[in-house]
């Protein structure tokens, strides 16, 4: 790890420190000098870039990003924004010692001596390469969703917020309904409901029980936009 007189750890601390980092395998914990210069190496960032301690202490952290980010100095940028600001985080592809790349979150943090200077930075790197897969597929299944329901034209087809407030609109409902999308998105849904059904609180009392119950269904008059 850094020096340990440098950052004034006790040596009974330091080495519990030490053991503590060494141990976490699911997170790249390394340090680095304020130039950027890998200082220490953890269990985690062996597992997670393919270099061994030996392989990376002494190696400027770049080594770890694209060519187009190296070019763009982009991991000079992160160093200095962590010491300006206190802290940088970031999400993007990171490259591993056999050139494979990987999702990453990334946080660094500065790490200060006795006398509050920096002296170099802890950074902490975690593989989300599954995860943000993931929100793709579910982003995507979303939108193909969206434009298969956007296209229904038998059926009014929209979502609301929890308080009745409509939030979207497919093209059955503005064919049943007479509203275009911007005319009702926003407004609330009660004004499909007749005069009488509104002084009831019939509109309430199906938003009610679709919280409750997890869903409702109601037949009777609804108004269009011509009344």
């Amino acid at each position: 790890m850094m020096n340990r007189e440098r950052v004034k750890i006790p040596e009974g601390d330091y080495e519990l420190y030490k053991r503590l980092v060494d141990a976490v395998q699911d997170y790249a914990i390394i340090a680095v000098d304020r130039a950027g210069y890998i200082l220490s190496w953890n269990t985690g960032a062996q597992r997670l870039n393919g270099y061994t301690a030996q392989e990376a202490i002494g190696e400027h952290f770049s080594i770890f990003y694209s060519q187009e980010d190296i070019d763009a100095h982009k991991p000079e940028f992160e160093l200095r924004t962590a010491e300006r600001v206190g802290r940088f985080e970031d999400f993007g592809w990171r490259v591993r010692k056999d050139g494979t790349r990987f999702w990453a979150n990334v946080v660094i943090s500065p790490l200060r001596g006795a006398d509050g200077e920096v002296i170099g930075f802890s950074k902490v790197t975690r593989d989300i390469t599954e995860r943000k897969a993931a929100e793709e597929q579910l982003a995507e299944s979303e939108q193909r969703f969206r434009a298969l329901v956007q296209h229904v034209r038998d059926y009014a087809i929209f979502a609301m917020s929890a308080d009745g407030r409509i939030q979207t609109w497919n093209e059955g409902a503005r064919r049943i309904k007479g509203y275009d999308a911007e005319d009702i998105v926003g407004r609330e849904y009660e004004l499909f409901f007749t005069p009488e059904d509104r002084a009831a609180g019939l509109p309430q009392r199906l938003l009610r029980a679709a919280r409750e119950l997890g869903s409702t269904e109601h037949e009777g008059w609804r108004m269009r936009k011509d009344g």
